[in-house]
């Protein structure tokens, strides 16, 4: 029996279609959660998907994260459920409280949609133990407001607890501090991340196939993960 995923869709979602398809291609089986329905439907993971959710008309993800299906999501998270942000998902569990800091307009103030190499430094997590410690990996990386902020007592622990998951190489396309493109949460079950790794897991479309492995990852894990 397959790992069901589920993917949540907000009114402003661009990339739920995207997301839902990359976890099919992994070989898990997508299941659509609704963003104003509390219940998860028994899903093993959950990804928060791109997009502008409610037209990000207060602050990115502001108004995502008071969702009904947030809340679920939210207690869920922290007895383990892994989830997964992707762009405007990784906004929406900043303004949730589930991964620190805060992403703010790009420093040069400009949209930025390019392919971008990444170097994937923490592998210990649900959404990443597919990769190999320092591997590069390139994907897309499209938005606005990317820049990842914290103060300096935050950035240094992450630092220090191995939570930076991913940074920027060849250049920084949103001046995120210390390069910094994902994290993830103490437990390793929440991982933000700002490119988008659903835009690479196919040849046709694709810049590569290295986004893929955030999928598998996730299967990988929930097979090793007590019942």
């Amino acid at each position: 029996m397959s790992a069901r995923v589920g993917v949540v869709t907000f009114p402003g979602s661009l990339d739920d279609g995207d997301a839902a398809r990359a976890v099919r291609i992994a070989g898990a089986e997508p299941v659509r959660l609704w963003h104003d329905d509390p219940a998860l439907h028994g899903v093993d993971a959950v990804v928060l998907p791109g997009g502008f959710s409610y037209g990000d008309y207060l602050r990115c993800g502001a108004i995502a994260r008071f969702a009904p299906v947030m809340g679920s999501i939210v207690d869920a998270a922290r007895g383990g459920l892994p989830v997964l942000g992707i762009c405007n998902g990784f906004q929406i569990l900043c303004e949730a409280h589930l991964l620190p800091g805060a992403l703010t307009r790009n420093q040069h103030l400009h949209f930025r949609n390019r392919d971008q190499v990444l170097r994937i430094e923490a592998v210990g997590t649900a959404w990443t133990n597919a990769f190999q410690p320092g591997q590069e990996v390139l994907i897309p990386v499209k938005n606005g407001e990317g820049c990842y902020v914290a103060d300096p007592a935050t950035l240094d622990r992450l630092e220090a607890e191995g939570r930076v998951v991913a940074r920027y190489v060849g250049g920084n396309p949103n001046g995120s501090q210390r390069d910094i493109a994902a994290i993830t949460n103490e437990a390793g079950n929440v991982v933000g991340i700002m490119p988008h790794p659903e835009h690479a897991v196919e040849a046709l479309t694709g810049p590569s196939l290295d986004g893929l492995g955030f999928f598998t990852s996730v299967l990988k894990h929930l097979v090793g993960a007590p019942a």
